[in-house]
């Protein structure tokens, strides 16, 4: 079966259309790139997301994160949070690459601009995490520097989603998670989101109001999975509406019967590719009519749609991988089809 006729096949969730990729990509400028570790024991990665296609240091997004359950690892939400903008591309790992991937980000954002930590300010480097300890070992440290380089490399339009990438090793409802995407379109403007799921139990998983995990399996197991949300739109929005955004990618959570448990890290990040603020405090900062709070429900539509849509096809998309120690993760496709 072709990636088209996957996707074809692939429940539907709301009413909105979609870009033509149906995709995070669907916004102009951003794109999506993967490196994959995929050998025995090894089943982890790299992903990233850029917002434009120039220095995101000299040129910064506005963006804005909610942090439903802090249980994570990530590296620069504190400064997105005080300042409202994105310096580096967004990279996705496992938990122990953080490290790894920030340094990565840090020396690829000083070999654009030499002069950063000088008489530039440092720059603020952003990775996210999952633990993909049940498939991946996790403590072979196979992340380095290189594979988030070759991640930025293959970066485009067009690009892989299911055990892909830093989604390689992830888990979601006890089956096999990792890189879902989709986009909506709505008073003139596109959401695309893009997920890395690595959270729920089984029998909590509810596609399009249907509980279709109780019929697969009766296991009562903890949640200890994560889930990070990125949600990219063309829409003008400030910081404080961007996080307004963010925090309705919380309701498509929901809606797959995610309840937020204690080791579930759960991270939504927003951005807006409308207008840029520069670096260079010769620049003018940017006068920009934002879009008015009354034409927010939209939006705010568009993006729990596309992050249920972007978790169904996180799974929809994964094929059964088998891990660390004979650990296997059956992929959605492998045990349900819908009617």
């Amino acid at each position: 079966m072709n990636a088209h006729s996957i996707r074809s096949d692939m429940p539907r969730i709301g009413t909105l259309g979609s870009g033509p990729l149906d995709a995070i990509t669907d916004v102009p400028g951003v794109r999506v790139g993967h490196c994959t570790l995929n050998n025995g024991p090894i089943q982890t990665g790299v992903t990233v997301v850029y917002p434009r296609s120039d220095s995101l240091f000299w040129n910064k997004v506005p963006a804005a994160a909610t942090v439903f359950n802090g249980f994570g690892k990530s590296v620069g939400l504190i400064q997105v949070e005080e300042l409202g903008v994105l310096e580096t591309p967004i990279a996705l790992t496992n938990t122990f690459s953080v490290s790894a991937v920030a340094q990565a980000q840090i020396q690829q954002a000083i070999g654009m601009h030499p002069e950063i930590g000088r008489s530039l300010p440092t720059v603020n480097p952003l990775v996210f995490e999952c633990n993909d300890g049940f498939l991946n070992d996790i403590q072979s440290f196979a992340v380095e520097s290189g594979h988030y380089l070759q991640a930025c490399s293959a970066a485009s339009a067009k690009f892989e989603e299911g055990a892909i990438g830093a989604g390689r090793g992830m888990s979601c409802f006890g089956l096999k998670g990792g890189i879902g995407s989709s986009s909506r379109v709505v008073q003139d403007h596109t959401v695309g989101v893009l997920v890395l799921s690595n959270f729920g139990r089984l029998p909590h998983l509810t596609i399009r109001g249907e509980r279709i995990g109780l019929n697969l399996s009766h296991d009562a197991g903890p949640e200890k999975g994560s889930i990070i949300m990125l949600v990219a739109t063309d829409a003008p929005l400030d910081a404080r509406q961007l996080r307004r955004l963010s925090a309705r990618a919380g309701v498509g959570l929901a809606r797959m019967g995610s309840f937020m448990g204690h080791g579930s890290g759960d991270i939504s990040l927003a951005f807006s590719t409308a207008y840029t603020i520069a670096q260079d405090r010769e620049t003018v900062m940017p006068a920009i009519a934002m879009l008015h709070e009354t034409l927010l429900d939209g939006l705010f539509e568009a993006t729990a749609d596309a992050c249920e849509q972007a978790i169904v096809s996180s799974l929809w998309h994964a094929e059964t991988v088998v891990g660390r120690d004979g650990h296997r993760r059956r992929g959605l496709r492998d045990v349900w089809s819908p009617c």
